[in-house]
């Protein structure tokens, strides 16, 4: 039970103190069983938006929202099937290769957004590949739950063709 509380709801939790003062909105893509989105919103983060496309787990965010007396929007789509706003704050956990991920989360970024993605230890070679197709600005976090990940902040997100 511990290894769960580190390694599920200490990591997410962790996101926190990676994010700018100001932020007001939040989007958790692929948001599973609601890590890290659940657990920011527990915590007091405003504004936050699950995207999970797997009905069964959505009724779980549902449930858990609900007993936890927390307040966050479920949204039962693919990300690519949202309409595109910014927001002021972009998380994910374990969804998708970081290139492919900075391109989902692109359409929800505004001038002054950041994504705060965990990564685990393949976290050089992914920034190498995503660098061929976005400019980013970097900041790499060590993660308070395991050495050999990373807490990811991107800002100035700009597709190297554009």
């Amino acid at each position: 039970m511990a290894d769960l509380w580190r390694r599920h709801f200490l990591d997410s939790a962790q996101v926190l103190k990676h994010v700018p003062v100001d932020a007001s909105s939040w989007l958790d893509i692929g948001t599973g069983a609601g890590f890290p989105g659940v657990v920011l919103a527990i915590l007091g983060a405003s504004d936050v938006h699950l995207v999970e496309s797997d009905l069964r787990k959505c009724a779980f965010l549902h449930e858990v929202l609900r007993a936890t007396a927390t307040t966050a929007t479920v949204h039962a789509v693919r990300i690519d099937a949202l309409v595109p706003r910014p927001f002021s704050v972009v998380t994910a956990r374990a969804l998708a290769r970081l290139g492919a991920l900075i391109g989902l989360a692109a359409p929800f970024l505004g001038p002054n957004s950041c994504c705060l993605f965990l990564k685990g230890q393949d976290v050089a070679q992914e920034l190498t590949e995503a660098h061929k197709c976005w400019n980013i600005v970097v900041d790499r976090f060590k993660s308070v739950t395991d050495p050999n990940s990373t807490v990811l902040r991107l800002t100035g997100i700009h597709h190297v063709n554009r």
